[in-house]
């Protein structure tokens, strides 16, 4: 049996897996501020407040616990911010985790130096968050993109800092396609795909056993990510496709809702949309699917072939590049409503079969023990 401390986590990630490897009677520990407003689990609690005092507890709240995070097995840490400090502190805290752990492993699972660089090498990817072809997105010339400073990804300082840990560690794991292709395009190695794990048990499948009279849409919005998901352009897309079908179609929005009620909330509805630019469905199109919706994301052939799925596709691809893609979709999923209760069981097994929090899990075990 293992014992692994999780560093971080994001949009519930680690906490799923945490849960996961405990049934299979691990010991895992996840230090955390709960994904932000998600308020998810963690059981070493690390949140940063506002303003000077906020950073000066945070801090000493990270020292205090510090002690705690020795003597693991597995330390898997999430991405290269994995807690709320600057790279220079980080740095310190990295060196502290690999001198007293045995592996340290990084989760590729959001924006780093690896994957923005990636998307600007003009042949990893078709298109990007940040690049459609060989154009700068519209998140590239967005107030979004200046005020979270996307730049600062290719300063030497944050290049630096990223450099120090992937040469110390001891593997990376990637929970997407995207993050797998551009560890893979720069020759990592030790590295691994092990995909985004989803507590089934958590997300009961809801069937429908007749054709709905109307389709209900539903849509998250993160108010400081909806030009980077292509969310802004998905909702305008949305109001059009109800407009024009009123009688067949109605949109739930919601915005910043904590986990437990967003997931709750959202399995009242047919369908999530979610992401535009993405190549893979992520956690929120793969928690819909898990309940039964149809989920409008990403999901282009280099993930199916990835993944060795060429029979069960069931996310409806929305390409960016091609203009009233999305509208269109939309308008399919309406005019052919009665397929739903079809769409809905292959969501739910898809989920199962490459999602399903024990099977991710696996992969992780099966990565960490190949280290030794």
């Amino acid at each position: 049996m293992m014992k692994i401390l999780f560093a971080g986590d994001a949009s519930n990630m680690h906490n799923t897996l945490a849960h996961a490897l405990r049934r299979m009677g691990h010991t895992a520990v996840v230090a955390s501020d709960g994904s932000r407003w998600m308020n998810t689990g963690s059981d070493i609690r690390l949140v940063r407040h506002p303003g000077k005092w906020g950073a000066v507890r945070y801090v000493a709240d990270l020292l205090k616990a510090l002690p705690h995070m020795r003597g693991y097995d597995v330390v898997e840490l999430s991405g290269s911010i994995f807690f709320s400090l600057r790279p220079e502190k980080l740095k310190h805290i990295f060196n502290y985790l690999k001198r007293h752990n045995r592996h340290v492993v990084y989760s590729a699972l959001a924006t780093d130096p690896t994957y923005y660089q990636a998307c600007h090498d003009g042949h990893t990817y078709r298109y990007s968050d940040y690049m459609l072809g060989d154009q700068p997105s519209p998140y590239v010339d967005s107030d979004e993109y200046r005020a979270q400073q996307q730049d600062n990804w290719h300063m030497p300082l944050m290049q630096q800092y990223h450099d120090h840990i992937l040469t110390h560690a001891d593997g990376v794991v990637a929970c997407l396609w995207e993050y797998y292709a551009a560890y893979r395009s720069i020759g990592y190695k030790p590295l691994a795909y092990a995909g985004i794990p989803i507590d089934l048990t958590e997300l009961p499948f809801r069937p429908l056993s007749q054709e709905p009279e109307k389709v209900r849409f539903f849509i998250g919005i993160q108010p400081d990510r909806t030009v980077i998901k292509g969310t802004d352009r998905l909702l305008e897309a949305l109001k059009r496709v109800s407009d024009r079908y009123p009688t067949l179609c109605e949109v739930e929005i919601v915005e910043r809702l904590p986990y437990a009620e967003y997931t709750q909330r959202m399995g009242n509805a047919h369908v999530i949309v979610d992401q535009l630019y993405s190549y893979t469905p992520a956690t929120n199109a793969l928690i819909g699917m898990a309940q039964g919706l149809v989920a409008v994301s990403g999901a282009e052939p280099e993930y199916y072939e990835f993944i060795g799925e060429a029979d069960n596709r069931p996310v409806v691809n929305v390409n960016p590049m091609i203009e009233g893609d999305i509208d269109a979709q939309l308008a399919y999923i309406i005019t052919h409503k009665d397929q739903l209760p079809t769409w809905a069981e292959r969501s739910r097994a898809f989920v199962e079969k490459h999602n399903a929090a024990p099977v991710v899990a696996q992969r992780y075990l099966d990565f960490w023990e190949s280290l030794d």
